[in-house]
């Protein structure tokens, strides 16, 4: 009677939240947190210590002070809503022009032939340099901006799309001719999903390289709002919370694109289909 009533009720309390493939969520949740806790801890432990000024390398109570006061006072948002603009235009022109291009060279010789040596040459000069020209070309503002943002990123969309292309094996394209698979059947159902690993890879590439070209260039192209514009200003003052704050929103912005998008994307389509775990 008394080990009846003293039984575990372990079955009856309510499972932890767990991932498809069983591990507990919470595991996860911490290990995702962890690098940030021990950079976090660092970057407290060198402040606090007075290495450098404090006006130059502020606590992390600071720099979410001046975070909160930018974002409640709109500032911040702002200027994070004007660079993601800039950003999404300049990133989806580079990302159609960027993935035809890259399929045109690698489903025809012709194109291929024709494209890879000034693409080859042109990728690996460093986007800044041609902020002059286009800002010449273009004028100040905008238009240049975007324009600017998507040249640049689209070299490595262009090269990895190519590559995607060409890694598709060659026993897929011929088993689906065998089963008389037409030119366009073979592209959409052959071609484009063996390739989607390395186009989903492409955009992330070309999303970073779309973000470092374009802080750089909101400060050149004398645009009045960006986080560009803003870390770039808050140099001049030596506001190194405000500039922080900055970089703050661009990792947090790189980081919902890469969770809420780039993810689910890959969930959706290469995980689903088991080319990818």
């Amino acid at each position: 009677m008394c080990d009846t009533l003293t039984a575990p009720t372990d079955s009856l309390s309510p499972a932890a939240p767990t991932r498809a493939d069983g591990e507990p969520l919470w595991r996860v949740f911490a290990r995702t947190l962890f690098p940030f806790v021990v950079v976090g801890g660092i970057w407290e432990v060198v402040a606090r210590l007075g290495i450098f000024p404090a006006q130059l390398f502020p606590t992390i109570e600071q720099v979410a002070a001046t975070f909160v006061h930018l974002t409640i006072t709109g500032i911040l948002p702002h200027h994070a809503l004007d660079t993601a603009v800039r950003l999404l235009a300049g990133f989806a022109l580079a990302g159609v022009v960027g993935v035809a291009i890259g399929l045109l060279m690698g489903r025809s010789r012709l194109a291929e032939d024709i494209l890879i040596a000034p693409v080859s040459i042109v990728a690996p000069i460093p986007g800044i340099a041609y902020a002059p020209l286009f800002l010449l070309w273009f004028g100040l503002g905008n238009v240049s901006a975007v324009l600017l943002v998507g040249f640049v990123s689209a070299f490595p969309i262009i090269f990895n799309t190519w590559t995607g292309v060409k890694a598709v094996k060659e026993i897929w394209i011929r088993s689906a001719e065998a089963m008389g698979a037409d030119q366009r059947r073979l592209f959409v159902k052959v071609i484009l999903p063996g390739a989607l690993p390395y186009i989903l890879t492409a955009l992330r590439l070309g999303l970073a390289q779309a973000w470092r070209i374009l802080v750089g260039v909101e400060m050149l192209a004398a645009v009045p709002w960006g986080l560009g514009w803003l870390i770039f200003g808050a140099r001049e003052f030596l506001a190194t919370d405000v500039m922080l704050a900055g970089i703050v929103v661009i990792a947090v912005v790189g980081l919902a694109l890469e969770k809420f998008v780039f993810q689910r994307l890959e969930a959706y389509t290469v995980v689903r289909w088991g080319m990818m775990t």
